[in-house]
């Protein structure tokens, strides 16, 4: 904006850019959500939700894809702290990229809380990767699929909060799917171990408790995504060195990986790749379109990968799956509904009573007339 003064006639004259004309670069319209460095802020609604399904579809089948296929290697499921150490390394550099095509670099969450993020990162995805060497693939996606469960717990225990009629139904939903998924693939499945079952449970009640720290440390610092992303997986990627080496754990994965490298680092690089491009448009679909539509089809998603686990990898099957994995998505629906009440309004049944007697009066009207 520019002013000019003019002494003789005295008057200020005032041009406004126009829409044409760039902000500093410094500034950034507070519309814009750009996903791997496309503007999706030139494109309509609808073309929106359809760009960020399909980065949601495509990058996340084939990272679940990619992640089944490592662990399918002959002797590699002793090293799912390894493959979490590669990862993390992997992650660190993609947000390392991100953050420098980006104007302001400083670091704005305190490093204590990051340390504590990083922590909890580490059990999640730690635990989570080491869960496989002892469960087939679908039945991780079930639990993954209920973080509610410790979520709700937590708040009983620890906050003393009470929770509503599909709050409580949800969770009965998700652990009765959870209890019969696992009793199906305990006699199903000839590699199954409560190993497994102990381990993705450490990793969703971290899951839990992280979701909460992030949102909270990002809002209350204004946090860009590429920030929380470099420096909590550079620093899980410390924790995770230093307890492979105390707990001698490192020299034979590294001895291992090297025979494989193509089938081990190479997958984990593409695994890695599709991870950090997948939450990427999950963020998006949030931002966009709220976390209601974002869960829809993340559910989707998970449903569509554990179908393709069952065609692509070779394992028993039972229609026990199919029946506790409805279960399952129930549970996720009641729950979306109950933080959702005043957007999605189901028919009560007075009110459906009602339609019932009205059909039927139109139906006797008719038939008179």
């Amino acid at each position: 904006m520019d002013l000019k003064f003019n002494n003789s006639r005295k008057y200020i004259s005032i041009t406004v850019p126009s829409k044409t004309q760039t902000m500093s670069p410094h500034i950034k319209s507070v519309d814009d959500v750009v996903v791997l460095g496309m503007n999706l802020s030139k494109f309509n609604k609808l073309t929106q939700f359809f760009i960020c399904v399909a980065g949601v579809f495509v990058f996340y089948l084939i990272y679940g894809y990619l992640q089944e296929l490592i662990f399918s290697v002959e002797g590699f499921k002793s090293c799912g702290w390894y493959l979490t150490l590669v990862q993390f390394a992997f992650y660190s550099i993609f947000g390392l990229i991100e953050l420098q095509l980006i104007q302001d670099k400083r670091r704005r969450i305190p490093g204590k809380t990051y340390m504590i993020i990083a922590f909890l990162t580490v059990g999640t995805m730690g635990l989570s990767n080491t869960s496989l060497g002892y469960l087939n693939y679908p039945t991780q996606v079930i639990f993954k699929c209920c973080k509610l469960i410790p979520v709700m717990l937590g708040g009983v225990f620890i906050q003393g909060k009470r929770y509503n009629v599909a709050d409580v139904s949800a969770a009965i939903c998700m652990s009765l799917g959870l209890i019969w998924f696992t009793l199906a693939d305990s006699t199903t499945a000839p590699n199954f171990n409560l190993t497994g079952v102990v381990l993705i449970s450490l990793a969703l009640c971290a899951d839990a408790v992280i979701g909460n720290v992030q949102e909270k440390a990002m809002k209350l610092h204004n946090a860009s995504n590429s920030e929380m992303v470099l420096y909590s997986y550079s620093i899980g990627f410390v924790y995770i060195l230093l307890g492979l080496t105390c707990t001698s754990g490192l020299g034979p994965a590294v001895t291992f990986c090297a025979k494989n490298p193509v089938r081990t680092y190479g997958y984990a690089f593409l695994f890695s790749l599709t991870g950090y491009f997948g939450i990427s448009f999950v963020l998006a679909l949030i931002k966009i379109f709220g976390a209601l539509i974002a869960v829809t089809v993340t559910t989707g998603r998970k449903a569509m990968t554990i179908v393709l686990s069952f065609i692509f990898f070779a394992k028993p099957f039972t229609f026990q799956y199919v029946w506790s994995g409805l279960l399952v998505v129930l549970g996720i629906f009641l729950n979306v509904y109950s933080k959702n009440m005043d957007k999605i309004r189901l028919p009560s049944l007075y009110d459906l009573i009602n339609k019932s007697v009205e059909a039927r009066k139109s139906r006797t009207l008719a038939q008179t007339v």
